[in-house]
């Protein structure tokens, strides 16, 4: 039984941050319910598991950072079928974000284009969020990511500071930690995938703690140098990994009127964010998890035929619900 097909219409009848709101909050309500919400989010997808930076995942599939920056339905998330869950993004001051509205549907185009600006509770408070549950042994079974950026207010040349504050705060409960430099959405932020801006966030990171997996999202319209230049940074400072690709500024494929300022997500990112993780295996053995525009079963699989370990997604989870979790692991199974 799958009742999103159901409550889809419903949900696409507010508006995008509006849907999205309403969505998580029940979740949150719900989370104490898993048993009934795997049985409204249909069967439960086949256990393929897959072990990377040390870390037992049951399926390839997770729920990509931006969805539930908070971390507020992390059990829910799991009772849906999930392999994973990032949570974030999470700044280690708390921020309203961009003024509204800032999330909109582009339902012809299988797309969103999104200006939150990294909206979140801000480090420390997600941190007692995450204790509670841990200290009720009411902890998910599945890995958790946190993503960390930076705080719109701290200059860039503080970025390093600020990263490592959120990372020292949120330590005990990530399984991953994700350094965000590559959304579009924070004034400046994108000039940190500058390899020496880069270089010092990481090392700062892991010069405090190098235990648990550190890894790095860039965005899809870095040139390939700049690819080059990150992936060899990552394999010589020892991060564990890379996430191709955060949304895109490139809106050739958005209807004019339709067009908005922010990152574009969704079915025109799948190539660009493949032809990411494609660049990145050509030069390197680091692991990738591939998220992008896989709005169907065949947009995951090509994502890991171009050499990704793991898959995320967001867009596609909007558009089509927890059936598409299920669909790409039969598909690879």
């Amino acid at each position: 039984m799958n009742i999103y097909p159901l409550l889809k219409p419903l949900l696409f009848r507010l508006n995008a941050e509006a849907a999205h709101d309403l969505t998580l909050h029940s979740l949150k309500a719900a989370s104490p319910l898993k048993p009934l919400i795997s049985v409204l989010s249909g069967s439960t997808p086949q256990a393929i598991p897959r072990k990377l930076f040390g870390i037992e995942f049951p399926n390839p599939v997770g729920l990509a950072a931006g969805l539930d920056k908070n971390g507020v339905a992390l059990h829910a998330w799991e009772a849906m079928g999930f392999g994973s869950v990032e949570i974030g993004t999470i700044t280690a001051h708390p921020q309203p974000g961009n003024p509204k509205p800032r999330l909109f549907r582009l339902p012809y185009q299988e797309a969103l284009i999104n200006r939150m600006g990294f909206n979140n509770d801000g480090a420390a408070v997600v941190a007692q969020r995450l204790d509670r549950l841990a200290s009720a042994h009411h902890w998910p079974k599945i890995p958790i990511g946190i993503n960390i950026g930076k705080s719109r207010a701290t200059p860039l040349e503080n970025a390093a500071e600020d990263y490592l504050e959120s990372f020292r705060t949120l330590f005990p409960y990530g399984d991953y930690f994700v350094i965000n430099v590559s959304s579009p959405n924070t004034p400046g932020l994108r000039s940190l995938q500058n390899t020496e801006a880069l270089k010092r966030i990481l090392c700062a990171m892991l010069g405090w703690e190098s235990r648990k997996p550190i890894l790095i999202k860039i965005a899809p319209d870095l040139a390939d140098e700049d690819v080059i230049e990150i992936v060899e940074l990552a394999e010589r400072e020892r991060a564990a990994g890379l996430i191709a690709t955060n949304t895109t500024i490139d809106h050739r494929l958005v209807p004019h009127h339709l067009d908005e300022t922010g990152g574009l997500s969704g079915l025109p990112l799948r190539t660009p964010s493949t032809r990411i993780v494609e660049l990145i295996k050509k030069h390197a053995s680091l692991p990738v998890i591939g998220v992008g525009g896989i709005m169907q079963a065949a947009d995951a699989v090509e994502k890991l035929d171009a050499g990704a370990e793991l898959v995320q997604i967001y867009t596609g989870f909007i558009y089509r619900g927890p059936a598409l979790i299920r669909e790409i692991c039969k598909a690879i199974e």
